[in-house]
């Protein structure tokens, strides 16, 4: 299915199809809560995995089960509304990511809550631990602490000679200042300085890079729903202030970031929706280990390097997963 079908009919199905769906059917369906936290537009490529794998493991929206959509667009204050209309529509399992786990765990101490991805759930209090997450909640973690060194390493195969690096980030998100603080670790290993740039809204960002002008040479960018759903803009500033990016999510790299290495977002949401599946046949979130990525992505932007000047090592594009030229 195309991409723009896709969002149409999903945003079609969110509005209409549970209201059909609950007009017809004598008995209520199993209904999972989506609590996207940015937009339809940027999760269309995740939520087709999720719902494609449902579909394999027997759950057919409309028929099987009921999907309910709402969307934080990036706004943070958002989170605690939306599962708060969750807890109101006793839906039978929350899908979300570990940016607003916190919110859904306040709501509700008793709905199961599934996040797709998170960066660490541990360190960020989310779970007991990965092997028994206890309470109602489990899902999948990135681990993004864990690969700030390997990030920098490839950043400075592309570009040698960088010296001062940039961190910039939503202090707001406990995961976040988790992976600022290692990134800053592992740059000073590498002998970079480092200058951090915190922010704590969208209207942050634009001043944030103003102040990074002759102050960085590179910037590595540690992803939450307020970056994410602002990830084209970032990119813009970045090359405005020629700064050269490192990623954790591929879809800044689609919207202009040079490289990001991390694991593949369809790939965590095809992996919550088995989660979701055997929530829904009686298995508690307790229950579920938190499952780390086995696979990692690494994808370099090919027109934002040339625009840069950067020209990439034959040896580094023939590791990367995918190259866009």
């Amino acid at each position: 299915m195309r991409r723009r079908e896709f969002i149409t009919f999903i945003g079609g199905a969110a509005v209409v199809w549970p209201l059909v769906v609950r007009a017809q059917q004598g008995t209520k369906l199993p209904t999972i809560g989506y609590l996207g936290s940015a937009r339809l537009a940027t999760e269309s490529e995740r939520i087709a995995a999720f719902v494609q794998r449902l579909h394999d493991l027997g759950w057919i929206e409309g028929r099987t089960t009921v999907i309910d959509y709402r969307w934080a667009e990036g706004r943070t204050e958002r989170y605690a509304e939306i599962a708060a209309e969750f807890v109101r529509l006793k839906v039978d399992v929350i899908v979300t990511v570990g940016g607003a786990v916190a919110a859904a765990k306040q709501a509700t101490a008793t709905i199961p809550i599934v996040f797709a991805y998170a960066g660490d759930p541990v360190g960020s209090g989310m779970v007991a631990s990965l092997a028994k997450p206890g309470g109602n909640v489990t899902g999948l973690s990135v681990q993004s602490t864990d690969l700030a060194g390997k990030r920098l390493e490839i950043l400075r195969e592309i570009f040698p000679d960088v010296r001062r690096l940039a961190i910039i980030g939503n202090v707001e998100y406990a995961a976040t200042v988790l992976e600022m603080g290692e990134a800053q670790v592992a740059a000073r290993t590498l002998g970079l300085e480092v200058v951090k740039s915190e922010i704590r809204r969208a209207e942050d960002i634009a001043p944030a890079f103003e102040a990074l002008k002759g102050a960085a040479e590179a910037l590595y960018v540690c992803p939450d729903a307020t970056m994410n759903a602002n990830h084209a803009r970032v990119n813009t500033l970045a090359l405005g202030a020629r700064l050269p990016t490192m990623h954790g999510v591929r879809e800044y790299v689609e919207a202009g970031g040079l490289m990001s290495y991390g694991p593949s977002p369809p790939d965590l949401y095809r992996r919550a929706a088995e989660y979701v599946d055997k929530i829904l046949r009686g298995a508690k979130p307790a229950d579920l280990p938190v499952e780390q990525p086995t696979k990692f992505d690494l994808i370099i932007n090919l027109v934002t390097a040339r625009a840069l000047g950067l020209e990439v090592p034959a040896t580094l594009l023939a590791r990367a997963d995918e190259v866009i030229e």
